[in-house]
């Protein structure tokens, strides 16, 4: 058991892959597992879960830099990016980064928009080329960080994943026209639930492709019959919730928008940079690295380091409750 912040984790030592599955702490596991208890006995009652969608919802979007009103719930960020890839014009060219995660991408490309890759040097510049930019904050193969103010200046539409980025990384994100992300990465949650931040000027360009009873304007008195009573908001393009999940997530998202994630970011990224230093590479100030080192998917893997393999390197992630030790470890395996 590890204490970090205020929580305490049953993290195993070497454990560097929140980039594909964060750990949760303690009372979020607790919570989920005490809704289980309740549904296995027959104690659990569905309108009780909406107070952990509503805490989760405030949470996320504080932890984004965006008004709760805008966020809407999902299960994924690909069914949410659908809303957006429906809405934008036909004939609508998206930029994008070489190595994206698919998907933000797909959802475009499925739709038969042109779907244009470049470097990171270029997206800025060729920003004002294109209808829409879709780009994470965050790179999930390696942990580059995009230029949001070049961005933001650029005046393009932009769509950004932060699921790579929210959880560690100080965010001010009500200037994007949207905002995606998922839960079970840095926010530490249940895999299930994923939010989209709906910009005043972009909710025209946004399709309610799976209007449902949880996107009513008082759920529980539209669940039968017509007509179409969507909420005001951008509950309108909510989906029924994923109800464990948005337990854990109540937990976990509610104590990490409580933190100073600016002292979050700096030992993330302390951790990760005292490691690139100690192999003699550049650092990076990311939370995110990726090594692309003869042999060192076996080494660390013998070593009982917990990593990821993407896109032909190994990715170590850093969070709240790795300390030096984790660093130590692997400078010890290479």
């Amino acid at each position: 058991m590890r204490a970090a912040f205020g929580e305490h984790f049953d993290v195993p030592f070497g454990y560097l892959n929140t980039a594909s599955i964060g750990i949760p702490p303690a009372r979020a596991a607790d919570a989920v597992d005490n809704a289980v208890r309740r549904w296995r006995s027959g104690a659990a009652n569905p309108p009780e879960f909406d107070e952990s969608v509503a805490v989760a919802r405030a949470a996320w979007a504080r932890l984004v830099g965006v008004d709760a009103g805008s966020v809407a719930i999902g299960s994924n960020v690909a069914q949410l990016v659908s809303l957006v890839a429906s809405g934008v014009p036909d004939g609508a060219r998206v930029l994008t980064l070489r190595g994206e995660f698919t998907s933000l991408t797909f959802p475009f490309a499925a739709r038969g928009l042109e779907v244009v890759e470049v470097g990171p040097e270029e997206l800025v510049a060729r920003a004002p080329e294109f209808d829409l930019v879709a780009v994470s904050v965050v790179q999930s193969a390696d942990g580059a960080i995009a230029d949001l103010e070049g961005l933001r200046a650029a005046g393009t539409r932009v769509l950004l994943d932060a699921t790579q980025a929210v959880g560690w990384l100080p965010l001010s994100l009500s200037w994007a026209d949207w905002v995606v992300g998922t839960c079970y990465k840095w926010l530490l949650s249940p895999r299930g639930a994923a939010w989209l931040a709906v910009g005043a000027g972009a909710a025209e360009l946004t399709h309610p492709l799976a209007a449902n009873w949880y996107a009513g304007e008082d759920p529980w008195q539209t669940v039968y019959d017509l007509p179409l009573r969507l909420a005001g908001n951008a509950r309108a393009y909510d989906l029924s919730p994923v109800w464990l999940a948005h337990v854990g997530a109540a937990e976990s998202l509610t104590w990490l928008a409580g933190l100073d994630l600016a002292r979050v970011r700096d030992h993330c990224v302390g951790l990760a940079d005292s490691l690139l230093t100690g192999l003699d590479l550049p650092p990076r100030g990311s939370a995110i690295i990726a090594l692309d080192l003869p042999g060192v998917a076996d080494r660390l893997a013998a070593a009982g380091i917990r990593c990821a393999q993407r896109a032909g390197r190994s990715r170590l992630s850093f969070h709240l409750y790795n300390t030096p030790k984790d660093v130590d470890a692997v400078l010890g395996a290479l």
